[in-house]
C-alpha cells in the first residue's frame, strides 16, 4: 500500500486534552500501530515516504521501545544494524533496503559508493551502507533490551553476540576519531551528531565551499515544507563534505583536522559535540553492565567513562552559560551557541553536582523555558537569533532528546522536573500523531507524521518509568556493580 499521503506534513494543531488514565491504552495501541507499520521484516524504517531504510540511531531508540512489544524484535532490529557494521568498527549511519528506488532518498547508495569507496576501512561487500556514523546510543539499547528479556537475552546468546561488535565501535570512536587530541570523539559531518540543521554547524560550515546545487537533488522535500528543512545553502555543504570524505576512502586521521584549504579536503569539519560524547559515555558504561552479564569484569570500561566524563568537563563545559558547548577542532575554540546538545550530558550519573545544578537552572531558564513557556525543550535557545519553532533541530522540540533529558533529570533526583517532561512528551507524541518533532511552546506536528522513534519512545516513557530506577543508566554509578 502506498502510505505517502500518510506521511506528509501534518496541519498544525494545539494539542488535544490528555488523560492519562483514559488515553495510555489509545497512547499503547498507536504506538504499535507505527512501529508494525514500520517494520520490514528485520529493521524498522524510521517513516515509509522521508526515510525508507534503516537509520543508526533511529534503530538503537526504536529498539529501546520495542522491548515493550517484542523483545526478540528488539533484538533483531539491532542485531540487523551491526551486521552491516565496518571492518574498522564504525557502524554506518544508513544501512540501505536494496528493493527501494535509488531516487527515494538522497544521498543514495550509489553516491556513498560503500564497497568501492569504503574498501581499506572495511566496509561490506553484501550490503551497502552510508560511510559516516551516527550517535553511539547502540550499547545503551542493547543493554536495556537485554533487560526486557533476559531469559530470551541468554537463550539466544544476545549480549555474547553484540559486545564485541558494541567493543569494535568504541574503540573506533576513541582512537579514530580523536581528531583533536584531547580524549573525546569528533563528528565529521553534521549528519553524524543527528542533529542535522543546528546552529551550532553554522561557523564550522561556513568555511565549506557548497556543491552546486545542480549537482544533486533533494529528494526529502517531496515530504516535508521547504521552510521546515534545511536551506539548499546548507545542504550544499553537507553535500561537499560527505563528497570530500567519501573522495578520502572514508580515512579518519588526528591530523585530518587540520588538513586541506577552507571548504576543501578531508578536514573542513571536525566538531566535538556533547551529545554525541555523552552517549558515548552513558554506553561505556553500559558495555561495564554487559562485560559483568557475561562473566567479566567491566571495571576498565568504567574507568574510561570516568575520564571520558574528565575530558567532557574539561574541554567542551562552559560555566558562564551553565551548560556544555561544541568545540570546532580546526578553529580550536568553542562555539558560543546554546542547543540542547549541551543538555544532554545530565544523562551521566557521575557528573558534579555542580555541574547538574547548573545544567537544570539553564533547562528551567529562558533560553529553554521548560515547565514555564515551552512543553518540550527546544532543540535551539529561544532567545538565538536562529530559532526558528519549525525549522529542522534549530528550535523544534524532539522525543529522542526529550527522552535522554527525562532519564537525565531522574537520574540526578530531578523528580518533578522529569515528571512534568515525561508527561509533556506523551501528551505531544499522542496529540500529534507520533510526530517527528513539534513545536516546542505548542507541541503541534511537524516534519513526518507516524515516526518510529517518537513511537518507540513513547512507549518507554509510558511502560518503564519504575523499572528505569533498577536497571537504568542511574545503575551505571560507582564501579562494577551486578
Amino acid at each position: 500500500m502506498d502510505r505517502t499521503a500518510e506521511l506528509v506534513l501534518r496541519p498544525a494543531r494545539r494539542p488535544i486534552a490528555y488523560d492519562p488514565a483514559v488515553e495510555a491504552d489509545s497512547l499503547h495501541s498507536g504506538a504499535a500501530r507505527v512501529l508494525e507499520s514500520n517494520w520490514t521484516g528485520r529493521s524498522t524504517v524510521p517513516s515509509r515516504g522521508l526515510y525508507p531504510h534503516q537509520w543508526s540511531w533511529d534503530s538503537a531508540f526504536i529498539a529501546i521501545g520495542l522491548r515493550h512489544l517484542s523483545p526478540l524484535r528488539a533484538q533483531t532490529e539491532l542485531e540487523t544494524l551491526l551486521s552491516a557494521q565496518w571492518g574498522d568498527g564504525r557502524i554506518p549511519h544508513i544501512v540501505f533496503n536494496p528493493s527501494v528506488p535509488l531516487d527515494a532518498y538522497f544521498p543514495s547508495p550509489d553516491f556513498w559508493r560503500s564497497s568501492t569507496a569504503g574498501r581499506a576501512a572495511g566496509a561490506p561487500r553484501t550490503v551497502q551502507t552510508s560511510g559516516i556514523v551516527q550517535p553511539p546510543v547502540h550499547a545503551l539499547a542493547a543493554w536495556l533490551v537485554h533487560c526486557a528479556d533476559p531469559g530470551l537475552s541468554h537463550g539466544r546468546g544476545f549480549l555474547a553476540r553484540v559486545y564485541p561488535r558494541l567493543a569494535a565501535w568504541h574503540r573506533y570512536l576513541l582512537h579514530r576519531r580523536d581528531l583533536g587530541g584531547g580524549g573525546l570523539a569528533s563528528v565529521v559531518h553534521p549528519w553524524e551528531q543527528g542533529m542535522d540543521n543546528s546552529p551550532c554547524w553554522d561557523a564550522p560550515l561556513a568555511r565549506v565551499l557548497p556543491a552546486p546545487a545542480r549537482s544533486f537533488r533533494r529528494a526529502d522535500l517531496d515530504h516535508g515544507a521547504p521552510e521546515d528543512r534545511p536551506t539548499d545553502l546548507d545542504y550544499g555543504r553537507y553535500v561537499r563534505l560527505a563528497t570530500d570524505y567519501r573522495d578520502a576512502g572514508y580515512a579518519d586521521d588526528r591530523d585530518r583536522a587540520g588538513r586541506g584549504g577552507p571548504g576543501r579536503g578531508a578536514g573542513s569539519f571536525a566538531v566535538e559535540d556533547p551529545a554525541f560524547n555523552a552517549m558515548l559515555i552513558a554506553s561505556e558504561h553500559a558495555l561495564a553492565r554487559i562485560a559483568r552479564e557475561l562473566g567479566a569484569t567491566g571495571t576498565a570500561r568504567h574507568a574510561r567513562a570516568e575520564r571520558l566524563t574528565t575530558a567532557l568537563l574539561e574541554r567542551l563545559w562552559d560555566p558562564e552559560r551553565g551548560m556544555f558547548l561544541c568545540r570546532d577542532v580546526r578553529g580550536g575554540a568553542l562555539v558560543p551557541e546554546r542547543s540542547v546538545s549541551g543538555l544532554i550530558p545530565l544523562l551521566l550519573p557521575t557528573l558534579p553536582r555542580e555541574i547538574t545544578r547548573a545544567l537544570v537552572r539553564t533547562v528551567r531558564g529562558p533560553h529553554f523555558s521548560l515547565g514555564t513557556t515551552t512543553r518540550l525543550v527546544p532543540s535551539y535557545d529561544l532567545l538565538g537569533e536562529a530559532f526558528d519553532p519549525h525549522r529542522y533541530w534549530r528550535g523544534p522540540a524532539w522525543f529522542n532528546t526529550a527522552w535522554l533529558l527525562e532519564r537525565g533529570l531522574r537520574t540526578h533526583g530531578e523528580r518533578a522536573t522529569a515528571d512534568q517532561l515525561r508527561q509533556s512528551a506523551l501528551e505531544s507524541a499522542h496529540s500529534s500523531g507520533f510526530a517527528e518533532y513539534v513545536d516546542p511552546y505548542t507541541g503541534e506536528a511537524c516534519g513526518t507524521a507516524d515516526f518510529s522513534w517518537t513511537a518507540a519512545l513513547a512507549l518507554d516513557l509510558l511502560h518503564d518509568e519504575p523499572a528505569r530506577d533498577s536497571h537504568g543508566v542511574n545503575d551505571f554509578k560507582g564501579g562494577d556493580r551486578g
